[in-house]
């Protein structure tokens, strides 16, 4: 499975609460870099699975974007989001 990134640290991925392994790729001048996860089960057909990514973003990180508490329902925390898509392999 491969995510699209670009200068975000990470330092754990889990599915299902389990650990995965994961590396980065080749970093791209524009496009970022490719964080391409290892699934530490087989998936099946309909199976759902949680990934969980610990990150630390930065000021470069481009497609993420914050709304402050103020800007969402629940007024209560921030919130973070992505307009990059998952490229399943």
């Amino acid at each position: 499975q491969v995510l699209d990134t670009k200068d975000l640290q990470v330092f754990k991925v889990t599915v299902n609460g389990q650990d995965a392994k994961f590396v980065f790729g080749e970093k791209h001048s524009f496009k970022g870099t490719p964080l391409e996860i290892t699934l530490p089960f087989e998936l099946s057909r309909g199976q759902e699975a949680i990934v969980e990514i610990s990150f630390e973003s930065s000021p470069k990180s481009s497609a993420l974007q914050w709304f402050t508490p103020e800007q969402t329902s629940g007024k209560k925390h921030p919130f973070l989001f992505s307009q990059c898509q998952v490229e399943w392999i």
